[in-house]
């Protein structure tokens, strides 16, 4: 797509006016699930039922991310889009009308989220789709640092708001704004069109029934060995963690009070937003494969640095740099599948990309719990297994040290695994092996007519 026509810059403001829609659902999404997050744990004391909810929103989305990517290359996107808002909306007005009759429970919270799990798979390979038709492929480095931003600034806005807002106005309060927040964003989908993509795919393809094109993505990837190994790369990194991040909020507060610590995370969320802007100004490097693999490599190097010592001056510093570079390798990975698979069937693709990546997450999640609470933590306690080795000598003994030692642990594998980038030669090869798939949009008049029209056909961490 040439960006200097007519049809380019106008496209570009399509994906603006989506990109804004996101944004706001995306921190009235955060307002709830803090908010619920805190009910929680308010309303239990359990680490574990407070763990059980992210649970409860990673394997809907695993389970149904094919079926997701189907109904994206066979619908209309928009129209997709616009349900999977719809869906998320009902399951906020439905608790907002448990709690207001006091009939609210933990179990049912658990249902809501993996209604909204549902319905962020359902939009996810949409979304992602809609912007290869959107934005010419020279700038999807820069449309995905965008995204990255919404969610860099869902993650530094929405925590200290809830925060504020839960204990002034109530939780009743965050569910109305969380629901207007999705009415924002579907009247942002309303008021556009997307582009129907040309078909790279056969018309018996195209006939197969819907059960048989769910393995599409995966034969696809199959058949392209270097997206192939780079996602399990993906799926392995992201495995460690997962193992890593549920335990920083139990660290911290082990050493300060919750102000402090969401005072740390503001300043960690901080470098997020910051990761998002230069990802967005710049587009990332032209060789993006060197950005997901760098950006991850020093990302798992400054996670380390936050269980070294217990210091929360080294550790918001090296949450810092972390979640600087974060948006770096999503946004290259991205624009990397971008241009990599054909428009039509990024739906499929994307959707089986989604599921691979995230398939052990939940699994690390369960994981990190009782591998810190029964082996690590008592190890690292005065007297432990290890408190009078170099171990305990290097990161110290006591409360946290548990968690810091398998958090360095973690962030160790995490660099490790993303060294293979650079080590397998079909992934440090992808770019140049594989043809772009991301073809030049027409200028001419009928371009005009399927931009205008309602096409109808059928989303990291990385990956």
């Amino acid at each position: 797509m040439n960006s200097t026509t007519p049809a380019g810059p106008r496209r570009m403001r399509t994906f603006l006016t989506i990109w804004s829609g996101q944004l706001v659902s995306l921190i009235g999404s955060g307002l709830t699930s803090f908010a619920l997050g805190v009910w929680i744990y308010e309303q239990t004391g359990s680490v574990t039922q407070f763990a059980l909810n992210m649970v409860a929103f990673f394997v809907p989305g695993i389970l149904i991310a094919p079926f997701a990517g189907v109904i994206a290359d066979r619908y209309d996107r928009r129209l997709v889009m616009i349900l999977s808002d719809s869906l998320a909306a009902f399951s906020t007005v439905s608790m907002f009308a448990l709690f207001v009759t006091g009939n609210l429970q933990v179990w049912q919270i658990y249902v809501a989220t993996a209604l909204n799990a549902i319905a962020n798979t359902l939009q996810w390979p949409a979304y992602g789709a809609a912007v290869t038709m959107l934005v010419p492929k020279e700038h999807l480095g820069r449309a995905s640092g965008l995204t990255q931003a919404a969610q860099a600034i869902s993650e530094l806005v929405s925590p200290a708001a809830a925060g504020v807002l839960y204990v002034s106005i109530g939780m009743q309060a965050i569910f109305l704004i969380d629901f207007a927040t999705f009415l924002v964003s579907i009247a942002t989908l309303m008021a556009v069109r997307i582009p129907h993509p040309e078909r790279t795919t056969t018309d018996e393809e195209d006939k197969a029934s819907f059960f048989s094109q769910i393995s599409f993505g995966w034969k696809y990837l199959k058949a392209r060995r270097g997206l192939l190994y780079l996602l399990l790369v993906f799926a392995a990194a992201n495995f460690s963690a997962s193992l890593v991040f549920p335990l920083f909020g139990p660290m911290i507060l082990d050493q300060a009070s919750p102000d402090v610590y969401g005072f740390m995370g503001g300043v960690m969320g901080a470098g997020m937003v910051i990761g998002t802007l230069v990802m967005s100004a710049w587009g990332g490097p032209k060789r993006r494969i060197l950005g997901v693999a760098f950006g991850d490599i020093f990302a798992g190097l400054c996670l380390m640095l936050m269980g070294l010592r217990p210091s929360l001056a080294l550790i918001t510093a090296g949450g810092f740099f972390a979640m600087f570079a974060m948006p770096i390798t999503n946004g290259s990975s991205q624009a990397l599948w971008q241009s990599k698979v054909a428009a039509d069937v990024q739906g499929r693709v994307f959707a089986v990309r989604r599921m691979i990546a995230f398939s052990i997450i939940p699994i690390a999640n369960l994981l990190a719990g009782p591998l810190a609470d029964n082996i690590f933590t008592p190890a690292m306690m005065p007297g432990g297994a290890l408190a009078n080795t170099w171990v305990g000598q290097v990161i110290g003994v006591g409360p946290g040290r548990g968690a810091g030692l398998l958090i360095i642990l973690g962030s160790l594998a995490y660099s490790a695994f993303s060294t293979i980038h650079l080590i397998h030669p079909r992934i440090r090869r992808v770019e140049i092996e594989l043809p772009d798939a991301q073809p030049e949009a027409k200028t001419d008049s009928k371009e005009e007519t399927v931009e205008g029209g309602v096409p109808q056909r059928a989303v990291e961490a990385s990956g």
